[in-house]
């Protein structure tokens, strides 16, 4: 097996994801989760473009990285919360645990691929795949396309509606 610079990078945006997922899990302040995901978003945006695939990289990071991120902060700023309460730091078992647990899925998914062949077969997939992922979308799936948008705006509206609604109730008191 020949050591590449691509190789390189995988296994670096790889080991990127896996460490932010579990700082997800194991972090307990919930703005350094999402700083933890956005780590995780973007090294797997990062493997898209491994892939060939820059479309779906693109919208990895604005929809995943940007948009997804940016509602998990709106909706911790707008819910009440009290961070100065008792936080349960997970206890020594939990980490080791946790740690053979990781370590053994990084054994079991090593020894599943180890030698795993797969043939190489030229083809013409990453040609103009943007423009074939465009006209897909705004020909045959135009109405699901804007009825999403539709619905993901009036969501926006209704949450903040809900937030300036309970913020008036909170005046009132």
């Amino acid at each position: 097996m020949t050591i590449t610079g691509e190789f390189i990078a995988f296994m670096g945006l790889a080991l990127v994801a896996i460490i932010g997922g579990v700082l997800l899990l194991n972090l307990t302040k919930v703005v350094h989760m999402v700083v933890a995901l956005i780590f995780t978003f973007v090294s797997i945006a990062g493997i898209f473009v491994l892939l060939s695939a820059e479309f779906v990289a693109a919208v990895q990071i604005l929809i995943y990285s940007g948009a997804i991120t940016i509602i998990m902060l709106f909706g911790i700023m707008l819910t009440k919360h009290d961070d100065k309460g008792e936080t349960n730091s997970p206890g020594s078992w939990r980490r080791i645990f946790l740690f053979l647990g990781v370590v053994g899925f990084a054994i079991a998914f090593y020894i599943g691929i180890y030698d795993f062949n797969i043939p190489q077969v030229p083809t013409d997939l990453h040609v103009e795949n943007t423009m074939q992922i465009g006209v897909a979308l705004y020909s045959k799936w135009v109405i699901p396309f804007e009825l999403t948008s539709a619905l993901l705006l009036v969501a926006l509206v209704g949450s903040i509606v809900l937030a300036k609604k309970e913020e008036k109730e909170a005046d009132k008191e």
